[in-house]
């Protein structure tokens, strides 16, 4: 069952990612994309493992140490699960780039190729990200310049 998951959680999300690098501006990858939902083959995928390796898992989580750590990622579950958790997570982090760049008029020249190094390596794609969203595109409507945004759409 681990191997299968883990099989799975990466072709489970290349759709969506496909739909924001290559078709940005089809009408559809935006309906598609803009639900959060998107996440959910990959969380089910964690869920199922975390589950099944809850008793390794929470004093990993709740006890954090490098040591029980790397001893649970040296597992095949341990593996899995937390390849899961990144690609669930990664593609979250990258539907909120892709909807950010729109709502910013940023080129899809310009965010595709971060989205793709986000694929890679998102932790690198999002720091590219916001620093190009000040320079390559405007602020959301009704949102002035340097102007933060709260939850609610307010000026903070």
């Amino acid at each position: 069952m681990t191997e299968r998951i883990f099989d799975l959680t990466f072709p489970l999300v290349v759709p969506f990612w496909a739909l924001m690098i290559l078709l940005p501006g089809w009408s559809w990858t935006r309906r598609i994309v803009g639900s959060p939902l998107v996440v959910v083959p990959p969380l089910a995928g964690y869920l199922v493992l975390a589950v099944a390796e809850f008793d390794r898992l929470w004093p990993v989580v709740s006890r954090p140490s490098l040591a029980g750590l790397s001893e649970f990622l040296g597992t095949p579950a341990g593996a899995a699960t937390l390849w899961a958790h990144v690609i669930a997570f990664d593609l979250f982090v990258g539907r909120w780039m892709f909807l950010d760049g729109r709502d910013r008029g940023m080129h899809p020249l310009v965010t595709g190729p971060v989205l793709a190094l986000t694929v890679l390596l998102s932790p690198v794609g999002l720091l590219v990200h916001l620093a190009l969203r000040r320079v390559a595109g405007r602020p959301p409507a009704g949102v002035p310049a340097g102007g933060a945004v709260g939850y609610s759409g307010t000026r903070r």
